[in-house]
């Protein structure tokens, strides 16, 4: 069987307010933060603080009703999903069908820090969010 993921690439955390989390990430974890995006397609404000070779993301939203807020309301703050580096992210997307897994995206799309993304639905993966990511 062929190992597909490459690394865990980033956790995403959602938070109410990015400002008040970087407190504790910065202040008590002594995280440095190393830039901030807003990805208008995700309606989130995502911030970077790397950790060894990945790195951890705090995701606010930026609208009421986008997918971040969404799922504050619905669990509460926390880890909102994991991802993991792959080299070829539409060759994935396609074994992943083959292999009978659920996506939320079928073709990959724009995130954060320039990467190509593609959701696995929580349904197929044991009520994990698992992203797919490409970086080039």
């Amino acid at each position: 069987m062929r190992y597909l993921v490459k690394k865990i690439d980033h956790i995403g955390i959602a938070v109410s307010n990015l400002e008040e989390a970087l407190k504790f990430y910065e202040g008590v974890l002594g995280m440095n933060l190393q830039g901030t995006e807003i990805v208008e397609e995700q309606k989130v404000k995502v911030a970077f603080l790397p950790v060894g070779d990945t790195e951890i993301e705090l995701l606010e939203s930026t609208d009421k009703d986008g997918p971040i807020a969404r799922f504050i309301e619905k669990k509460g703050e926390g880890i909102q999903h994991i991802a993991y580096r792959v080299d070829d992210i539409e060759k994935e997307i396609e074994e992943m069908k083959q292999k009978g897994i659920r996506m939320i995206d079928e073709v990959p799309r724009y995130g954060a820090g320039g990467a190509k993304i593609a959701f696995l639905h929580p349904k197929s993966t044991n009520g994990v969010l698992i992203e797919l990511c490409q970086r080039d």
